[in-house]
């Protein structure tokens, strides 16, 4: 069979099979008496071989390796083979997503796209400084996706870092409370945690959903964190939660602080008075947390407040009575 026909049948090129021959992956069987070369049926199978193995991604001297030498054996190539295919595809699926992102900024031009670029580039930069630039840059309008800043801030260890790119998507769209949201589901805790207090510092009814929903879920860090930030958004929701946190000594001074700012609107003063009272009245509640407790009477106001604060300066336990008495005297001072 001469080269032209062998070209048809297995779809390589004579070109391609020239260059086969000059490496020595195959050979013609010889040569017709005109000249032209011949191919035995062998040396196309051997041909079928070469391409099967090339399919794999194998380079040519891999492929000769593999045909010529009998001692030669396929895992640890199939397993390196394996690894560059994963890297390849690692890599492509980056480009992928960076491409997204750039489409995603809506460039009005290619100076746009570099920016967006330069941008992306510098938010994964291992230096903290230039990461911290980056978000500073994306808060003051330098075009980047939403997404980019999410990955980011949930990534990101660096407290300064975090802190800018958490400021940074307060200033973006609308998007962030919906991509932040994944970030609650993560199986990683610390991944759950930068994802509610970026969530904390978005001012938008959206974000205020989330946090709400929040509340019950099963990471206390997460619980605590969306019912501080609700907290300060005046949400009454908020209550139960926080005088919990009290009680348990977890950010308790904070949870106090949050409970005296709900504790502004007269509607919600009796609430968390009677709240904390009713914690008080426990028989689980341990003296110290009954002190923290008494302590949290002290900036809401009301006549709830101010009869509990009354009984309890009689309690039996010293400490309680003591603050009780001390919290009624500033409130008489007043």
């Amino acid at each position: 069979m001469f080269i032209g026909d062998v070209a048809k049948r297995s779809g390589v090129s004579a070109r391609m099979l020239r260059h086969y021959e000059s490496l020595g992956l195959v050979r013609p069987t010889g040569r017709s008496g005109s000249g032209y070369r011949e191919y035995s049926g062998e040396t196309i199978r051997r041909i079928f071989h070469i391409e099967s193995l090339r399919s794999l991604g194998l380079s040519l001297r891999d492929v000769r390796r593999a045909l010529d030498d009998p001692g030669f054996t396929p895992a640890e190539l199939v397993d390196d083979l394996i690894r560059q295919t994963r890297d390849r595809i690692a890599a492509e699926t980056e480009l992928l997503r960076r491409l997204h992102r750039i489409g995603a900024a809506e460039p009005a031009g290619w100076e746009d796209v570099l920016q967006t670029v330069a941008l992306l580039q510098a938010l994964g930069s291992k230096s903290a400084g230039v990461r911290q630039r980056a978000a500073l840059s994306a808060g003051e309008g330098v075009p980047v996706p939403v997404e980019a800043l999410v990955d980011a801030v949930l990534s990101e260890s660096e407290p300064n870092v975090a802190g800018a790119l958490r400021w940074a998507l307060a200033h973006m769209g609308e998007d962030g409370p919906a991509l932040l949201a994944k970030g609650l589901d993560s199986p990683a805790a610390e991944v759950r945690e930068r994802a509610v207090r970026s969530i904390a510092e978005i001012p938008n009814d959206e974000a205020t959903a989330l946090l709400q929903g929040a509340l019950t879920h099963p990471d206390i860090v997460v619980c605590r964190c969306a019912a501080l930030a609700l907290g300060a958004r005046g949400v009454a929701d908020a209550v139960p939660t926080l005088i919990d946190m009290i009680v348990e000594e977890g950010n308790d001074v904070d949870a106090s602080d949050a409970l005296s700012t709900l504790a502004a609107d007269p509607a919600l003063a009796d609430r968390i008075a009677t709240g904390l009272v009713a914690c008080l009245a426990r028989d689980t509640i341990g003296p110290s947390a009954r002190r923290r407790l008494t302590q949290a009477l002290a900036d809401i106001p009301g006549t709830t407040t101010s009869r509990a604060l009354a009984q309890l300066s009689h309690d039996a336990d010293r400490g309680v009575a003591l603050t009780a008495t001390y919290i009624l005297k500033l409130r008489d001072a007043r």
